[in-house]
């Protein structure tokens, strides 16, 4: 059996990113090749989602690309940092 602890109480992020729209976003883009690829032809996130907006929308786990939760600068200082 393992304990888990929340070190920082005040902590709200999810698993270190804005919320979890941005952490599944970024987990996709992070590990699917194909998405990456996309990704470091685009150069932002802002590019990225207009690329791909005609043949994917959203995650397979549902979170759409534009969803107004996705922290847009995070994504692109963590993610779009090459």
């Amino acid at each position: 059996m393992t304990t888990t602890f929340q070190h920082n109480a005040l902590d709200t992020s999810y698993n270190g990113w804005a919320n979890y729209e941005t952490w599944n976003v970024a987990l996709w883009i992070q590990n699917d090749e194909g998405l990456h690829n996309l990704a470091c032809e685009a150069g932002s996130y802002e590019d990225f989602v207009e690329s791909i907006s005609e043949f994917m929308t959203q995650t397979l786990d549902g979170v759409r690309f534009d969803d107004p939760a996705v922290n847009v600068i995070q994504l692109n200082s963590d993610v779009f940092d090459f």
